[in-house]
């Protein structure tokens, strides 16, 4: 028993010495020892006083519940993207690229159907060409809020400001305006964001809302004549990019082949077909109102005639026939006066297997018009009447300015009465030698005068080289030339003119004039050749010079001569070249300029185009075929 004690009071000495060398590594065992007063902090292992435990359960408690707060809370929704950012992030896109992701996303919204981007019908009650005229006077920040306006038009341009507001520059026939939309205006059921998030550059959108002027912040800033948005819907998406703004659409080639965006770019271009509008509007208006009819004739016919000119020729299958396309309307409208109809006209197509120039284009219009009981001279008094009347409506004045392709300018006065020059006599002014009388201008010794005088004059005529064509170049030389204001060229030598009558007082001459303006022949016109004898020898003359190589000679064409033998009253008639007018009056020196869709040369060959449908895979509809009728 002693034994045991004296070992326990060894083991309690080896102890205490451990816990004094404990105490002196550490530095401090205060807060170990189970002092009086102190409490174990279970977490720690520590003695602790009671405010301190406390103070640190509630510390353990509040990161308890944030812990938990933590692990239910949801993720953090990513950053915003910018109001517009993805618009900017497309214009870095390639054609090809903006192409692809513009067609699948039409797909998407084609599935979906939010929202349907082709719909069948928006109401339009307004015309924004009158915004201005009507709405103008506003000061700034005024808004007419019980004007409601519906309007389709195409987007330009789009301009973001946060969330919430947009700004859209829009034009229809060629009026343009501001679309200012913001969410506190919107009255769609359909969300702002939904409503403008998918809309591109190019769009064909509906608006709705009421006209106003903005109130920027800036005192200076006027303000700007807009519509206020109400709603905006989709109603076409250009899955295309169009051009900018900055760089604009300018080559010619490409704004001949593709004339649909022209129109979309360049104001200019939509001006000069309404422009041509009104000028054939102008035209028939005038001979309605001066009691003609307008007729229709054929465009396909067993031989071209009327005019001096190469036809283009085509077969029909089932009647094994060769037919040429019509190169004039003289003989059927002269047919038809024949038959009674004494005041006729027709504007329509001409075609003409020649050349392509600034002037020339193989399908072009024509106005002809012929009247019964008219002469030559009646026909001029209409023709500075006409002309007159229709300077007057489409420019508004009389004088109007062409510059040519070489950037010379000409101020042309429209005013009757015209300028008149006598061929010949111009001719032999100009040669400084007397030119053979008119009835002997279709002979031998006229052609080899006519040949030196090209010589003396230095004036080039390409084979084959008739009497007819070195003339012609002569005067083009000599007389053209110095065409600015309108001016009739008369006294035409017959075999010149096989259609028309001869001169009433000057043997081998006819009663014809010529029109030009500004160098470029307008108008062509004559006393009309009535008598069917003397017809058919014009026509031998026209063969004549066919078999010498004039393969723009006129045929022989029995029809008509046999209309004549039933008696063509004494008529006056003319042709004018409509492209022409058109050019002359919206100061086009190219004729492409004023044909809506252009003979162009073939492009050289370029990989095919993946079509919208190919690149997100729309198969088309079965089509139950439908007979010929």
């Amino acid at each position: 028993m002693a034994a045991q004690q004296a070992a326990d009071a060894v083991k309690d000495g080896v102890q205490a010495v451990a816990d004094g060398v404990q105490s002196l590594t550490t530095g401090d065992n205060s807060a170990n020892a189970p002092e009086a007063g102190k409490l174990l902090d279970e977490v720690t292992g520590e003695y602790i006083s009671k405010t301190e435990l406390k103070k640190r359960q509630k510390q353990r408690e509040k990161e308890k519940i944030k812990a938990e707060k933590e692990a239910t809370r949801k993720p953090p929704p990513p950053p915003k993207r910018k109001a517009g950012g993805e618009q900017e992030d497309e214009s870095q896109l390639n054609p090809n690229q903006y192409f692809e992701i513009r067609s699948r996303a039409i797909k998407r919204m084609k599935e979906t159907q939010s929202p349907n981007p082709y719909p069948h019908k928006f109401h339009v009650n307004y015309d924004l060409g009158n915004l201005e005229k009507e709405y103008g006077h506003l000061k700034k920040g005024d808004l007419v809020r019980d004007k409601q306006i519906s309007i389709g038009c195409r987007i330009y341009n789009i301009r973001t400001a946060g969330e919430n507001l947009r700004f859209y520059e829009v034009a229809v026939d060629g009026a343009e305006t501001q679309i200012m939309a913001t969410n506190l205006e919107n009255t769609s059921s359909v969300s702002f964001g939904d409503q403008h998030d998918h809309l591109r550059r190019g769009d064909i959108i509906g608006v709705v809302g009421f006209p106003g002027k903005t109130s920027p912040k800036r005192e200076d800033n006027p303000g700007e004549l807009s519509i206020f948005a109400q709603e905006v819907k989709l109603l076409a998406p250009c899955l295309h990019q169009i051009p900018s703004e900055h760089y604009g659409f300018k080559d010619q080639e490409e704004r001949y082949r593709n004339r649909h965006l022209d129109l979309i770019m360049n104001k200019s271009t939509v001006e000069t077909f309404k422009a041509r509008a009104k000028i054939t509007r102008y035209i028939r208006n005038y001979f309605d109102n001066n009691g003609f009819y307008e007729l229709e004739t054929p465009m396909l016919l067993k031989s071209a005639g009327g005019a001096t000119a190469r036809p283009f020729w085509t077969e029909h299958n089932e009647l094994k026939m060769t037919l040429a396309l019509r190169i004039a309307t003289e003989l059927p409208l002269k047919q038809l006066v024949v038959g009674g109809i004494h005041k006729v006209y027709e504007l329509g197509r001409q075609f003409r297997n020649e050349g392509i120039d600034l002037t020339h284009n193989p399908e072009f219009s024509t106005c002809e018009y012929y009247e019964a009981f008219a002469d030559v001279y009646d026909v001029m008094n209409r023709t500075e009447d006409l002309v007159e009347g229709l300077v007057k409506y489409v420019c508004g004045s009389l004088e109007t300015t062409f510059t040519t392709q070489t950037g010379e300018t000409y101020n042309v006065n429209w005013a009757k009465p015209w300028k008149r020059v006598e061929m010949i006599p111009a001719l032999e002014e100009a040669c400084g030698e007397k030119f053979p009388p008119g009835d002997q201008m279709h002979t031998q010794e006229t052609n080899d005068f006519l040949k030196r005088m090209l010589e003396k004059t230095g004036v080039e005529c390409t084979p084959p080289m008739t009497n007819a064509r070195m003339l012609d170049k002569l005067v083009g030389e000599f007389i053209e030339e110095k065409c600015i204001n309108p001016t009739f060229i008369t006294g035409h030598p017959q075999m010149m003119s096989p259609l028309a009558k001869y001169h009433r007082s000057n043997p081998g001459l006819c009663e014809r004039f010529e029109a030009f303006v500004c160098k470029k022949e307008i108008v062509n016109a004559y006393t009309e050749l009535n008598d069917p004898f003397d017809q058919r020898l014009r026509f031998e003359e026209q063969a004549r010079q066919k078999a010498q190589g004039d393969d723009e000679a006129q045929v022989l064409d029995e029809g008509f001569l046999t209309a004549l033998e039933y008696g063509l009253p004494p008529t006056g008639g003319w042709g004018m070249g409509i492209d022409r007018m058109v050019m002359f009056l919206t100061n086009n020196y190219s004729i492409k300029e004023v044909l809506t869709f252009p003979f162009m040369k073939d492009e050289v060959q370029q990989p095919r185009k993946v079509t919208a449908a190919e690149e997100v895979g729309v198969e088309p509809a079965p089509v139950q075929e439908v007979g010929h009728h």
